[in-house]
């Protein structure tokens, strides 16, 4: 999956008044980092409550055999980007009162301005 934020340089919307219980699969969220609290990142949603997730797919951190259940009240999170991204393959489930936000557009730098659709496939 190619990233869709770069690192530098972009300007985003951001929904702050959201019900983390009402999150799906493929939104795009802000949260305060488990390993650097003073730290707010953005991943994707990969896993909600209950879900059974692969650990890590690519099996750079874990064997891609290895599977948790996400746990009640936290979220599975991955990076856009696997191989550079510190994310649920890591630091584990994030806790939904870490998250802060849920991302609605990139809005600079004006030639890739974009509201962010959720294209998210489950695969069952």
């Amino acid at each position: 999956m190619f990233p869709t934020m770069g690192m530098y340089g972009e300007a985003v919307l951001e929904l702050k008044w959201i019900d983390p219980r009402s999150l799906r699969r493929g939104d795009l969220v802000t949260h305060i980092s488990p390993v650097d609290p003073t730290r707010k990142v953005c991943k994707r949603v990969t896993g909600l409550p209950g879900d059974v997730v692969c650990v890590d797919p690519t099996g750079e951190y874990a064997p891609s055999t290895e599977h948790v259940v996400v746990p009640r009240n936290h979220i599975w999170v991955t990076g856009d980007n696997l191989a550079y991204s510190r994310d649920s393959r890591i630091y584990g489930p994030v806790p939904l009162g870490l998250v802060k936000g849920k991302l609605y557009a990139r809005v600079l730098p004006l030639r890739d301005a974009t509201v962010f659709r959720n294209t998210f496939d489950l695969i069952d």
